[in-house]
């Protein structure tokens, strides 16, 4: 029996039950994954213990020796991994890493550009209830609704969109946007109406990273992500610069004292301007697995990532449903569900009760609140790393379909949820019971 089982047996019990919820189900949602057991292990150690506020070897307490390891590790993998100059590995989160780049770049008030949240953007793009929509005034290109370039975003019109507005920052990224972007046409655009450009690749970092989509660092001022999702490392945080240039704001920076570089200046807004000391075994476990991404074996399941996906949006579609842009480049598809009566919120109920694991999404141009929505959104991601391969997510493409089609008849929910436990026993994922 384990310490935490003795002692809060309240929370071993919950902690336990997540585990085989995780071991038993279809896990589909686009922006989570699973992790390895050393980066269980790293996140579970001592290193919690340990306040090291600052960078490695300037900290501002004593005893930091050995996090300053962890710590240069995880910088040193992060910028080979990304072929970059700088890294700051230090945000607790990719909404953390941004508001970084907010308190870098703008003043409050200042415009800035970003995709619309209802077109697939993120809530830190500008979001009216987020403090990006907040503190700033976003402005917002989307999607086209119609004609052969439906679903995806019509680079004319973003030139045009900021023109219009003059923003000081463009932001680029998405949470369901499911094409790759065009950095070389941003950064004309941005260097045209004397933009930063900013790339938020929180979904698609590790597939950015594996070489199989088109990489922003040499484009964007600043990009910033999460080092879950694709990436398969613990949820946290990570800012990165292609190639570092001088301080836009000249020798003295606006509330941030004197520094010369972009790379000082985010430093800076990370701490002291962000947030305090750093989760050194958060970032000790982001060591790890960007070790782990470096390994020839970490191309291979990128690119069975975006197979599956594109496998499995192939058989949605031929099965009549509506997917977003026609299919997908990375890991995500977009399923508007309207032409089969159904809500997104009805979608993702009746999933859950099948044991698989999908989240209700907006679509563009969506006549449903944020809490119904028109549609669901499906990645590969998690279950491509339990080994699931093209055959699998054909069949799972299926079993989604009779569920929604059958979403009230509780008998044919159960018969599915049967073929989605023996489904997951052939692929185990942690064999442990929590210690």
């Amino acid at each position: 029996m384990s310490d935490l089982q003795l002692q809060d047996p309240l929370v071993f019990d919950a902690i336990q039950k997540e585990v085989e919820r995780q071991n038993d189900g279809l896990e589909l949602i686009a922006s989570e994954n699973f992790v390895s057991r050393p980066v269980l292990e790293a996140m579970g150690s001592p290193l919690t213990n340990k306040y090291a506020e600052g960078l490695p070897g300037k900290r501002y307490y004593g005893g930091c020796q050995y996090v300053d390891i962890a710590e240069d590790l995880a910088r040193s993998r992060a910028r080979e991994l990304f072929s970059c100059d700088w890294v700051n590995v230090q945000p607790h989160s990719g909404a953390s890493a941004n508001a970084a780049v907010y308190l870098s770049f703008l003043q409050p008030g200042d415009t800035f550009l970003g995709l619309d949240l209802a077109h697939g953007g993120h809530l830190t793009h500008g979001s009216p209830v987020n403090f990006s929509g907040i503190l700033y005034h976003a402005e917002y290109y989307g999607v086209e609704e119609q004609g052969p370039n439906a679903g995806r975003i019509d680079m004319d019109k973003v030139r045009d969109k900021a023109r219009s507005v003059q923003p000081k920052m463009i932001s680029i990224g998405a949470s369901a946007y499911p094409r790759d972007f065009d950095y070389e046409a941003f950064r004309s655009i941005a260097d045209e109406v004397g933009a930063f450009l900013w790339m938020d690749m929180a979904h698609t970092a590790g597939l950015i990273a594996a070489g199989l989509m088109n990489d922003p660092l040499p484009f964007a001022h600043v990009t910033s992500t999460t080092t879950h999702k694709t990436l398969r490392g613990p949820r946290g945080g990570m800012l990165l610069i292609g190639k570092d240039y001088e301080n836009p704001f000249g020798k003295v920076a606006p509330k941030s004292g004197r520094v010369k570089n972009m790379s000082e200046l985010l430093d800076s807004a990370v701490f002291p301007g962000m947030q305090g000391g750093p989760l050194m075994h958060v970032i000790a476990a982001k060591a790890v697995a960007f070790g782990e991404a470096l390994k020839p074996d970490f191309k291979d399941y990128s690119a069975a990532v975006i197979a599956n996906a594109t496998i499995m949006a192939e058989a949605f579609v031929e099965m009549g449903y509506d997917v977003v842009s026609g299919g997908t480049d990375n890991h995500l598809m977009l399923i508007d569900l309207r032409n089969k009566g159904v809500t997104g919120k009805e979608a993702e109920e009746a999933l859950e009760r099948a044991d698989i694991t999908v989240n209700k999404n907006m679509v563009p141009f969506d006549d449903q609140s944020p809490f119904v929505t028109s549609g669901i959104r499906i990645g590969t991601p998690a279950m491509t790393t339990r080994g699931l391969g093209k055959d699998e997510f054909r069949y799972i493409a299926r079993l989604v379909d009779r569920v929604i089609t059958n979403r009230t008849d509780e008998d044919v929910l159960r018969d599915v949820r049967n073929e989605v436990h023996e489904l997951c026993g052939r692929y185990p994922l942690y064999d442990f019971v929590v210690a």
